[in-house]
């Protein structure tokens, strides 16, 4: 075995020559063609770089050889079986996909053996003349299966093969299905009879489509009508979805490319189930953003009944998962994917899912280099993008699905890119041909297409997970919340002080689901705005329609609107401190200018808005009273609108948004409270404060253990003052005109008269005083800190649209006002007299 380092020679006391003319890599010289550019380049490239080229065969020049790049280390198969590059084979992908017979490996290898001795002898002499007969796949004109007659037994195979395959030796159409009895044939007229193991799997795979189809056309004569269906998942697909699921099915591998919202999570989901009950698959491994992983988590166990597992942790604890978790479904984000290849590949899934393929639309990217060696017989691409930008993108998406369907690269954007003569892309051409060419393993549905079909309003919660800092400050304060529902339940109380602290660690629980932004303006901790964008970019690519986008809080649309900016998306922005004769511009503009594609706006600035020319909305966050939830939605599904449009509310996983969907669904006291601009619970009544805290036991994790509450009077009124210190602190990083920590200067407030907030057997005198008291005491302190006296100063002024500044003072209704100046009255009126 002998073994060569093949690199460029440097003997400075030959005589000197010219050296050739380098090829160009990306133009093509005018005196050569495609072809002849595209191998010059690749036999340039294997002679001028370095490889170590072993020897592993028997014969010295046409063996088989291992080639080794030495820049990269990787290592690939060689066989030389000629000079003319008609019969040489290498392992790489290039090689079986470029058409030209040829790759740098093998250049490389030829480039080694011309150097050795008897070299131009055995190359003049012509090829490798084997013995053997064999069955090999060729690439040069596509994946053809042919048959080599070798010089033993040479009659007898020549008589063999005239029934198998035609006269240009290429195995027939017919013969794919009995190929399995040429090969019995074969082998009894000689043991030396080879069949190439990847001519093996073609035919194989060949097969397996015909009988694939076969199968499922049988299965489901009626197609989206058919009764196969029912019973798959629980839902009802529309006739498009089981028209996508049949394709899928058929396919095996395929791209389902529906635009955004048409349901092609569930069509996958759908496949797979249907792929369990009549083909019996084991295992579907799902790879999708880190964002989506809960998201398809929650799908697929709204649907199914099927086992899932989320695929994360450290690498020790990644690879014990793989090997003992017993799931159907197996999540992993693209990540993670990357990191784990060989051993999902160990795991050997029988169906990949691949979610958002647009994000691995540049082939040069790890990512995208990583998820094509993903081995697995069946797989379901899904993205409503495959084409945003160039044509590389969809080509690098369909080598997801069939790695030779667009043939060579280079011929593909030949054909069908238009160039100016910089080889600047200045258009395209030929485009219905790429249509036909994937017409099989790509399929796509647009809303206008299927609109008759399509429900007027559909709803999806998007789960999102969060960032660890964003989960640490969010369990912190749900820990307070904890501690004061355990309090709660020991002494059914709760002082001014602990309810003020309890709402305000509600608030900015909701507040830190969106970013860390909201709280401080200062950290940009949040996965939302990610998801959003991402959202708009696939919406906004594949129609001209318009997006409104909601949230709680000014600073969350903010980001938006700095994401946007950076995009250059012309969009509106509305809130309330936008005065209200501004209005009227921004709501024209939306309506009437095609460029603003995206409206903006808070709870505040969104009342009462008309925004019909838009289809779609997202939440960042989802308010927990549902009447000011459908308000929002009003905006834009009212009377008068003439699309179909979709809701989508981001819901960050694991946290306070997502168990008020899983435990209260949007109902109980929790509605009626201040978090969306409801009674103020600071001043609640005894009976609602109860309907109240009975919904915050469902939202929290507070130990049901009485020991666990502090005892000793000592500890008690330690941490008295440590809620009331934590209460200053972050009053101050509330949102500007927070109102009751809302964070929107719009929201109304009322209370509760203080008789109801203590009970009617307390000494009305007494209350007095010490309501006064610790009224004056807290004043103090906060005055005493300019930063909180500030904060205090804004909470209470009120600005109107004229700039006029008013005090703002919560009261309990118009009586309360009276009575007030009617007791004034009478005070002064006693002074007064004579």
């Amino acid at each position: 075995m002998a073994t060569h380092k093949v690199s460029k020679s440097k003997s400075a006391k030959k005589k000197k020559v010219e050296t050739p003319k380098k090829i160009p890599y990306y133009r093509k010289p005018d005196n050569l063609t495609l072809d002849q550019w595209q191998i010059a380049l690749r036999k340039q490239f294997g002679q001028d770089n370095e490889f170590l080229v072993t020897n592993i065969g028997q014969e010295k020049f046409f063996s088989d050889f291992q080639v080794i790049n030495k820049a990269t280390n990787n290592s690939y198969k060689v066989a030389i079986r000629s000079t003319d590059d008609t019969q040489n084979f290498c392992e790489c992908l290039d090689f079986k996909t470029n058409r030209l017979g040829v790759c740098k490996h093998i250049s490389a290898t030829l480039h080694h053996l011309s150097s050795l001795h008897g070299s131009k002898k055995a190359f003049k002499e012509g090829g490798f003349q084997p013995h053997y007969s064999s069955v090999y796949l060729d690439y040069l004109n596509g994946r053809q299966i042919k048959i080599r007659i070798g010089s033993e037994n040479k009659e007898a195979y020549t008589q063999l093969a005239k029934a198998y395959f035609d006269e240009n030796n290429i195995l027939k159409p017919e013969s794919f299905a009995v190929f399995e009895v040429f090969l019995e044939e074969a082998k009894k007229i000689s043991k030396s009879f080879r069949c190439y193991s990847d001519a093996l799997d073609f035919v194989i795979g060949e097969r397996d489509k015909i009988r694939r189809r076969e199968f499922f056309m049988n299965l489901i004569p009626k197609g989206s009508e058919d009764l196969n269906f029912e019973g798959l998942v629980k839902a009802e697909l529309f006739p498009y979805q089981k028209k996508g699921v049949l394709f899928a099915a058929i396919g095996g591998r395929s791209l389902i490319a529906d635009e955004m919202g048409l349901g092609k999570t569930l069509q996958a989901i759908t496949t797979a189930e249907l792929y369990k009950k009549e083909l019996g698959i084991n295992r579907v491994l799902i790879v999708c953003p880190t964002s989506l992983k809960y998201q398809w988590k929650s799908e697929i166990e709204r649907f199914t009944d099927n086992s899932v597992h989320v695929i994360e942790g450290s690498l020790i604890k990644r690879t014990a998962q793989y090997q003992y978790v017993d799931a159907f479904y197996v999540i992993v984000s693209y990540h993670t994917m990357t990191q784990d290849l060989d051993l999902l590949n160990k795991m050997e899934a029988d169906m990949v899912i691949l979610d958002e393929a647009q994000r691995i639309k540049n082939w040069k990217t790890k990512v995208s280099q990583q998820i094509k060696k993903l081995i697995t017989p069946y797989a379901i691409i899904l993205t409503g993008t495959p084409l945003e930008n160039k044509l590389e993108e969809l080509y690098s998406i369909i080598q997801l699905i069939d790695v030779f369907r667009l043939g060579p690269v280079y011929r593909f954007l030949n054909q069908y890119q238009i160039s100016d003569e910089s080889g600047k892309v200045v258009g395209y051409k030929n485009l219905h041909e790429i249509s036909k060419l994937l017409s099989d393993i790509l399929i796509r549905r647009t809303k206008k297409e299927v609109l008759s079909q399509l429900p007027k309003r559909m709803d999806k919660n998007l789960f999102v997970p969060m960032t660890q800092e964003q989960m640490d400050i969010h369990n912190g304060l749900g820990d307070n919340v904890a501690k004061l529902v355990s309090k709660w339940r020991k002494y059914g109380f709760l002082n001014e002080t602990d309810r003020r602290r309890l709402i305000l660690s509600l608030s900015q629980m909701r507040m830190v689901c969106d970013s860390t932004y909201i709280l401080d303006q200062k950290t940009r901790h949040d996965t939302k705005i990610e998801e959003v964008m991402n959202i708009l970019d696939e919406f906004l690519e594949n129609s001209d329609e318009k997006v409104v986008i909601f949230s709680q809080w000014e600073r969350m649309t903010r980001l938006v609107a700095q994401e946007l900016t950076e995009r250059g998306i012309k969009f509106e922005n509305l809130h309330g401190g936008i005065e209200s004769t501004k209005r009227k511009d921004l709501l024209d503009n939306f309506k009437n200018d095609p460029n603003s594609r995206v409206f903006l706006s808070t709870d505040a600035g969104g009342v009462g808005l008309n925004l019909q020319s838009a289809s779609l909305l997202i939440n960042l966050d989802i308010p927990w009273n549902p009447a000011i939830l459908e308000q929002r939605i009003a905006r834009i599904y009212r009377l008068g609108q003439e699309r179909n449009v979709s809701i989508i509310n981001l819901v960050s996983t694991g946290t306070i948004e997502h168990k008020m969907l899983d435990v209260l669904k949007f109902k109980g006291a929790m509605a009626e409270g201040v978090l969306d601009g409801g009674e103020d619970t600071i001043f609640l009544g005894e009976d609602k404060f109860k309907q109240f805290m009975s919904s915050v036991e469902n939202l929290t994790d507070a130990p049901q253990d009485e020991n666990t509450i502090i005892d000793s009077e000592e500890e008690h009124e330690a941490e008295e003052q440590d809620s009331a210190n934590l209460l200053d602190r972050a009053l101050i990083d509330l949102p500007q005109n927070a109102t009751t920590f809302l964070g929107d200067d719009d929201v109304k407030e009322e209370s509760l008269s203080t008789s109801e907030l203590v009970g009617e057997n307390t000494n009305p005198n007494e209350l007095l005083v010490k309501t006064g008291v610790q009224f004056f005491t807290q004043l103090a302190q906060t005055l005493k800190n300019p930063e909180e006296n500030k904060a205090l100063i804004e909470h209470l002024i009120y600005r109107d649209e004229t700039g006029k500044i008013y005090l703002k003072i919560p009261i309990e209704n118009e009586s309360v006002v009276v009575e007030a100046l009617q007791s004034l009255g009478t005070i002064f009126g006693a002074f007064l007299k004579p």
